[in-house]
Formats: structure tokens, C-alpha cells, sequence
């Protein structure tokens, strides 16, 4: 039995890493390991924080324990909460990297813990160059990969540009694992009843914060030579929301659209992945994306474009449809979705969801792992 510490956002922190961290944490909890997580008592100060709430308000998950103590901007803390964990000893602790603005305070508190001699020190890399560029990034993100043993990256392109900065130390590539703690999949019918919406429309989902990488104006271009089909918007503003209102109006395709542009609460996801035809990601550019193991685990084929790591995820013609990330080929793209048909899809997205586990993903920590204690 390993004492694990994952250090990173986790509940009444929300959003995908929260998740992602407590899934992760109730696996190795689950076999056998005590594991706890160390989030943020301030996470990003509110006037860098694109959404309208950091928090959740749906209950904290059961049988864990959550230590919300770190402050990202205040140095004191970050020694404070090093030599914490330097004195208590866990064998592992596992670090979530997702911003250069968090590597000062991560890659402090794990040069403190690191002082103990015994612990090891594993990265799971959502991100090392981040979308949105910002001053200080490059130091930022080299201080702080500095103070890892070994990383995992979850798309080819996260993996690339790690070696830019960390050619020698050991890491593992691992697909994103499927988030399966959102429940059953439902009917159609149930999902559409539940979120009030026709039944008898092609409905597309544009699912997760919007940000301009992800390309939801690409997709709204495309929307005026889709006829008959709706694109469910799901998700909350992380910019200027009146750009796409302006350019909703301008291609005249409000009745197209279903706005439901709030945070989406863990709850309520499964109606939103159910109740549609198929998920886009118009993105831009990607590494990996949250937002596909979801519909894995929903069954929903995804029309994404061929950007980082999605085309390894989709695969084309079977998983989904690959496209070019511009409005006239994201629309073709969608035809042939259709044309093909959801059922199509199905038995290609059962077989290959079978190798996306918890399970795997914490197989390959432990491998790191060991090779770490040699």
C-alpha cells in the first residue's frame, strides 16, 4: 500500500480537473492506497478568472479527503504547505500541470517536499505551452517541470512539447481515461423531456467552457449551410460573450441554436451528452480534450477537427468524422456525420472505450513509479 497525495484543484473547486483528480483519487483509494488530495484555498485571483464562479455547489464527494490549503499567489503559503508534506512523507505525490502561472507555487512546494529524500514526484502534464501565451510563461513552466521525478502526458502533443524542456527524465503517454462518474446513459427521449427540448430535431452538442481556441465561431459560420440541424450550445462564456451574440445575429441562425450558456453542474451532464446526435470540437488547436472521454463514455460520436490530439482519439469514419478546422469543411464534416448515421458509429466507440480505464492510468503511474526507486 503506497501513501499517494495529489496536488490540485479538487471540490468546492469545479470544472474538469476537479473532476478528473477525484476519479483518479477514488481509484487508488478503491485499490487498496490511502490517497488524499491538496487543492487550492485560492486558486486564481477573481480578476484573472474568466467564469462567473470558481465553486461548485453540489456535494463533496464521499470517502475523500480534500485538504483545501494552497494559495497560489502567496510565497509563505507555498513553504508552509512544502514542508507540510516534506514532514508527513507520502511515497507519491502527483502533481496536475495545466498553466505557466501555477509554477511558481507548485514547483515550490515540491522543491520543499523533495528535501525529505523519500518522496517521489509525478506529473500528470495537461498542458506545458499553454493555449493563451502570456509573459513569463517560458520560466514559469521550466521552474516548475524541474521539480518533477517523472511526468505522464495524455496526447502526443503534450508529449512533444515536454521534450522541449525535459528531454532525459521519464514519461509515460496515457490516453485520458473515460469520466464514468456522471452516471448512466440515458434515452434520448428522457434526456430531450428532461432539458425541454424537440424530440424530433437534429440536435449537435457544443459542450465545455468557450474559449477561443475551441472554435465555437468556426462552428456558428457553419451553421447558416446546415439546414435542419441544431447546435446545442452548452457551456459557459470564459470571454466576451456579446462577439458571438453580434455574430449570431449577422448569420441570422438564432432559431438554430439552443443557448444554454451557464455552467453545466456534474448532475446535469448526462441530460446534455443524451440527448444529442452527436458532439462537436470545432477547436482550433488542442491537446487533449475532457470533453471526448465524456462522450466515450456516453456513446456519442464526435465530429472534431485535425488539431493535437484529438484525430488519435476519433478515429475517422468509425469513432467520428475528421475535419479541417475551418467553417466550410466543419460543415461538410457534420453532413457526413449524418449521412453515415449514429448508428454507424456505435459499435466502433463500445470497442475502443473498453481500453480508456482508471485503471490503466494508475498501471502507468506505478510503472513510472518504480522506475523512479532504481
Amino acid at each position: 500500500m503506497a501513501k499517494i497525495v495529489i496536488i490540485g484543484p479538487a471540490h468546492p473547486l469545479r470544472g474538469g480537473l476537479a473532476t478528473f483528480n477525484q476519479r483518479l483519487a477514488k481509484e487508488f483509494n478503491d485499490q487498496g492506497h490511502d490517497c488524499s488530495i491538496y487543492s487550492f484555498s485560492l486558486q486564481y485571483p477573481s480578476f484573472i478568472f474568466p467564469g462567473t464562479t470558481q465553486y461548485t455547489n453540489e456535494p463533496a464527494p464521499e470517502n475523500l479527503t480534500v485538504h483545501t490549503v494552497i494559495n497560489s499567489i502567496n510565497p509563505f503559503n507555498w513553504i508552509k504547505i512544502g514542508n507540510r508534506l516534506k514532514k508527513d512523507k507520502p511515497d507519491l505525490v502527483i502533481v496536475r500541470f495545466w498553466l505557466p502561472l501555477m509554477g511558481p507555487a507548485l514547483g515550490t512546494i515540491l522543491r520543499r517536499i523533495k528535501k525529505n529524500k523519500h518522496t517521489r514526484i509525478i506529473c500528470i502534464a495537461d498542458n506545458v505551452i499553454p493555449h493563451e501565451k502570456r509573459p513569463g510563461d517560458k520560466p514559469f513552466t521550466r521552474y516548475f517541470l524541474k521539480s518533477c521525478d517523472a511526468f505522464i502526458t495524455m496526447s502526443e502533443k503534450v508529449m512533444a512539447d515536454l521534450r522541449l524542456f525535459e528531454k532525459e527524465k521519464p514519461a509515460s503517454l496515457v490516453m485520458h481515461p473515460l469520466y464514468d462518474n456522471f452516471g448512466a446513459i440515458l434515452s434520448k427521449e428522457e434526456a430531450r423531456t428532461h432539458l425541454q427540448i424537440p424530440m424530433q430535431d437534429k440536435i449537435i452538442l457544443f459542450f465545455g467552457f468557450i474559449r477561443n481556441y475551441k472554435g465555437l465561431d468556426l462552428l456558428l459560420e457553419a451553421m447558416p449551410s446546415l439546414k435542419g440541424i441544431r447546435l446545442l450550445v452548452a457551456g459557459e462564456f470564459y470571454e466576451d460573450e456579446k462577439t458571438y451574440q453580434e455574430q449570431i445575429d449577422r448569420l441570422q441562425i438564432r432559431d438554430q441554436l439552443i443557448l444554454r450558456t451557464d455552467f453545466i453542474p456534474d448532475s446535469e451532464v448526462k441530460y446534455y451528452l443524451c440527448a444529442v446526435d452527436a458532439v462537436i470540437q470545432p477547436y482550433r488547436n488542442a491537446t487533449q480534450s475532457g470533453v471526448t472521454p465524456l462522450a466515450f463514455h456516453f456513446e456519442k460520436p464526435m465530429v472534431v477537427t485535425n488539431v493535437g490530439g484529438l484525430p488519435a482519439m476519433v478515429t475517422h469514419n468509425e469513432i467520428g468524422i475528421v475535419t479541417e478546422p475551418e467553417p466550410a469543411a466543419i460543415a461538410k464534416g457534420i453532413e457526413a456525420f449524418y449521412a453515415a448515421g449514429e448508428a454507424h458509429f456505435i459499435p466502433f466507440i463500445r470497442e475502443k472505450k473498453k481500453s480508456f480505464s482508471w485503471q490503466k492510468m494508475t498501471e502507468h503511474i506505478f510503472s513510472l513509479y518504480e522506475t523512479l526507486q532504481h
